[in-house]
């Protein structure tokens, strides 16, 4: 596992990705091009549309970011060749057979190059619609496997899942793979049949056709299916059930090459690599974050004695480069990283809210009006049962005095009583898609994932370039230094 070694194996590679506009695929990508300039070539899979090409969305989402910034001003005027002599845009969907590529000639191209493949590709929305989530999250992990069966020299494939596929089980979570049929602890049936779910997602949205429901009913019914049949098999909601499910699917492909399941806890801002905080779009407890930051919510729930499970993202994709390194002896295996904090060094609810109010008292967020916004000292509310009185207690009554004012005067408050309901409803829906890892008792095993982290600290390899060890983050310092910061600058633009 020396340096030379992990950097070696991709000189020559053909790798495709996955989800290719995403978080982790982007550093990925950019880390691979900065470290191996010899890659041979990415297939980058991610969708077209009639108004935007793949190649437009490359230039775009992703060597058009600033993620690629350090990488640009290394190769100076000779960026765009590389770019364009590397990475190959690919117009396709891993929710179709073949990743919806109708090319055939291009598909055979691929089935002969192709080294490694990592599937990153997923929608993260707890409450995603059901019949989407599946056909990505589930069907997409088995369309990239078949995918792969068809790739003459495939060494590798790695699936990037989440460490939350246990569910809210308590306790030490094994690195160990979600088995075909396994449902969780609270389950309300004993064993899961893909092929039974599948009629069961098209028969419901056959019914809700039928009843000629608009487009926007028929989304938000099939979010509430999501999470019905979620729990029904244990899980607390659709992203983590269908990623499950993605997992049972790759139990057999195994045979045909090294099979690497990386399981992520929350992801945060980089760490380190590139440059520090680069982050896009708000992950789970950052809107949380800006929720208080622009006075929206004055409260937290949690468990304030939880851990809160964080991991940068340029650590995950380290952890990836050394997977897939240190996993081609032979066919036939197949490996789970989780990569955490929560066991090596976790940080807790509570210390998180006062350091998210502490940042936001010296750096406040602005507001529509373009003025600073004053956050105030943060209440925890310790369960489901106190958020809910505290809604009752101070917000239920103004709802209910504008309903009154509205009957009264004519319409004349109709926007503001709509509003506050809906803002009520929305705060209560949250908390409970997000009640699983803000009171959870969960602390996700790492043993796998360390004993690779013992076999690079045991070669010469510069741990600062492949650094996946959570015992080096300081979380006060990062937290305020790093990531609030990159949230500012990199989503809010501020």
């Amino acid at each position: 596992m020396e340096e030379s070694k992990i950097l070696q194996y991709f000189e020559g590679k053909t790798i495709l990705i996955t989800g290719a506009t995403g978080f982790l695929a982007k550093i990925f990508l950019e880390k691979i091009l900065r470290l191996q300039p010899n890659v041979k070539k990415l297939f980058l899979l991610m969708r077209a549309s009639p108004k935007v090409s793949v190649q437009q969305r490359l230039e775009e989402e992703v060597v058009g970011t600033e993620l690629f910034r350090v990488l640009r001003e290394e190769c100076g005027e000779d960026f765009d060749s590389i770019i364009s002599s590397k990475v190959v845009p690919i117009s396709g969907d891993v929710g179709y057979e073949n990743l919806g590529i109708v090319d055939a000639q291009l598909r055979q191209q691929m089935w002969q190059e192709i080294d490694v493949i990592v599937n990153s590709a997923a929608t993260t929305k707890f409450d995603e619609r059901y019949d989407i989530a599946f056909g990505i999250n589930a069907l997409g992990a088995m369309h990239v496997q078949d995918f792969g069966t068809k790739c003459s020299k495939l060494e590798m494939l790695l699936h990037v899942s989440t460490a939350y596929v246990h569910g809210t089980k308590l306790g030490l979570m094994p690195e160990k793979a979600i088995c075909m049929g396994e449902t969780l602890p609270g389950a309300k049936i004993p064993y899961f049949d893909i092929n039974a779910e599948k009629s069961v997602i098209q028969e419901r949205l056959r019914l809700l056709q039928s009843q000629k429901l608009s487009e926007k009913e028929i989304t938000r019914a099939m979010k509430d299916f999501g999470i019905e049949r979620a729990m029904l098999h244990g899980w607390p909601n659709t992203y983590v059930f269908t990623k499950a499910i993605g997992e049972m699917l790759l139990e057999k492909f195994n045979q045909n090459c090294n099979v690497v399941i990386i399981r992520p806890t929350i992801i945060t801002s980089t760490f380190k690599d590139p440059f520090p905080g680069w982050i896009e779009g708000l992950r789970t407890l950052d809107s949380i974050f800006v929720a208080y930051g622009k006075a929206k919510i004055k409260f937290f729930v949690g468990d304030p004695e939880s851990v809160i499970d964080l991991v940068p993202g340029d650590m995950v994709v380290n952890c990836m480069i050394a997977a897939i390194a240190n996993s081609i002896s032979g066919k036939g295996s197949i490996s789970v990283y989780q990569i955490g904090s929560s066991r090596r060094n976790p940080v807790k609810y509570d210390e998180l809210k006062w350091l998210m109010h502490r940042y936001l008292i010296n750096n406040p967020l602005i507001d529509s009006c373009g003025k600073p916004t004053k956050v105030g000292v943060p209440v925890i509310l310790n369960t489901m049962a106190s958020f809910h009185n505290y809604i009752s207690f101070h917000y239920l009554p103004f709802v209910q005095m504008l309903r009154m004012a509205n009957i009264v005067c004519c319409n004349l408050f109709e926007s503001s009583y709509t509003n506050a309901k809906r803002r009520i409803n929305h705060a209560m829906r949250l908390a409970d898609l997000y009640k699983p890892y803000l009171f959870s008792q969960a602390i996700f095993d790492d043993s796998n994932t360390e004993n690779l982290r013992m076999r690079m600290r045991g070669s010469n390899i510069d741990m600062e370039l492949f650094n996946f060890d959570p015992k080096c983050i300081m979380w006060d310092d990062y937290l305020l230094n790093t990531h609030f910061l990159g949230i500012a600058k990199y989503v809010l633009n501020c």
